[in-house]
């Protein structure tokens, strides 16, 4: 993120490392992704970080690429930062780079895994619901609706479900998942946990930045507390660069 504050030679005698977020029409996403790729430069400054986006933000994947090509880099590893592998992480991002290595044969690109699942991630999730509680008038049974995208791949949703257990079995809270773009939705999800006993129910975004889905979501239950989004939480800085390392690695083994 600061090329002119690193020298040339610490620059490309390391992978650089490309983060490559989603992308969207609404610039506190690009802000937030923006925020996030600054504290994980700012961990270790010794490495060229560019951030990336997939689509509707820049700068594009191909632009950050050819930059670090012209740097002078060998190497770079791109990180997804997205918290499932779908059809970007699957599909869009692999094919970009396939692409980019085709314009630029010197540069190799490896790319790391995306950030989820991790549970220091459901860490992040609770530190912002905690913070939306008073702790001098936390009720009794506090209900949590964990609040993704959704996909049309139900098993892409069901592994989504985990991270409403897995907070569930962390803090002792009533947890149920719910999606912006499918069922249940947040009203569903809002009404199961009151059934079951919540003195109060609040909404935690399983979202990395703000944008039109957690718009959708705030304008659906409008009388419900919302968290904040993951944003720039210290655990995404362990775990893009824990992803970057890996994959630095598993490049290095083979061409040994």
């Amino acid at each position: 993120m600061r090329d002119a504050a690193i020298p040339r030679s610490a620059r490309t005698d390391r992978p650089a490392l490309i983060a490559v977020a989603h992308g969207s029409r609404d610039p506190r996403s690009a802000a937030t992704m923006a925020a996030v790729v600054a504290d994980i430069a700012s961990a270790r400054p010794d490495i060229d970080v560019r951030l990336a986006f997939l689509d509707l933000s820049a700068p594009s994947v191909d632009r950050v690429v050819d930059a670090v090509a012209a740097q002078g880099h060998t190497h770079a590893v791109v990180a997804p930062l997205l918290l499932g592998s779908a059809f970007h992480a699957r599909i869009d991002l692999p094919a970009l780079l396939d692409a980019a290595r085709a314009r630029h044969p010197r540069l190799r690109l490896t790319q790391a895994d995306v950030l989820g699942p991790d549970p220091r991630l459901v860490d992040a999730l609770r530190d912002r619901v905690r913070q939306t509680l008073d702790p001098e008038t936390r009720p009794r049974r506090v209900g949590v609706a964990v609040a993704a995208v959704g996909s049309s791949n139900a098993a892409a949703n069901t592994r989504t479900a985990d991270v409403a257990r897995r907070l569930a079995a962390d803090t002792g809270w009533l947890t149920e998942i719910c999606y912006a773009t499918t069922e249940p939705t947040l009203g569903e999800a809002a009404a199961r946990l009151r059934a079951r006993g919540a003195d109060r129910v609040l909404v935690a975004p399983w979202f990395l930045a703000p944008g039109l889905l957690t718009d959708r979501l705030a304008c659906a239950a409008p009388d419900l507390v919302h968290a904040d989004v993951i944003g720039a939480h210290p655990a995404l800085i362990d775990i893009a660069w824990d992803r970057y390392d890996v994959a630095r690695v598993d490049a290095m083994a083979l061409t040994a």
